[in-house]
């Protein structure tokens, strides 16, 4: 099972300011943990939100983008880890770890597999270009 772990940091993120190098150990020590326990797949801290945009999109269809920085900060994402683990609990047990000094709540969701849909559904989704670029990712990320 793969699972999506959102990390959402402290309202200091959003000002741009860079974390202090104990804080930044502690999250290396935990990003080596996951990646000798097997489990890391990927992760990536994000830049604020006053770097990014949202697109939306309004009754007719018609994409409505929006500069940010985004009103709600509690709301933004910081950084996230993509884990392979074996179960829920599993997951649930590696956020528990997640250092606590920036990050204010992690939250775990998991990612579908094909396998997860129905035939009819794995078949409209089946396209070789799409395949061709998960499987050329996938063999990336185990070299």
């Amino acid at each position: 099972m793969r699972f999506l772990m959102l990390m959402y940091p402290s309202d200091k993120a959003e000002t741009g300011a860079m974390p202090e190098a104990k804080l930044v150990e502690q999250m290396m020590k935990y990003n080596e943990e996951l990646a000798k326990a097997g489990v890391l797949l990927s992760l990536d801290g994000l830049h604020p939100s006053s770097k990014g945009a949202r697109v939306t999109w309004d009754a007719a269809g018609k994409p409505i983008v929006t500069d940010g920085p985004f009103t709600e900060v509690r709301e933004v994402v910081g950084g996230y880890w993509i884990i392979q683990v074996k179960s829920r609990e599993e997951a649930i047990e590696w956020a528990k770890r997640v250092p606590p000094h920036d990050a204010r709540k992690v939250e775990l969701r998991q990612i579908f597999e094909m396998a997860d849909f129905p035939a009819d559904v794995q078949k409209a989704a089946d396209s070789p270009e799409v395949r061709a670029t998960i499987e050329r990712i996938e063999k990336h990320a185990r070299s």
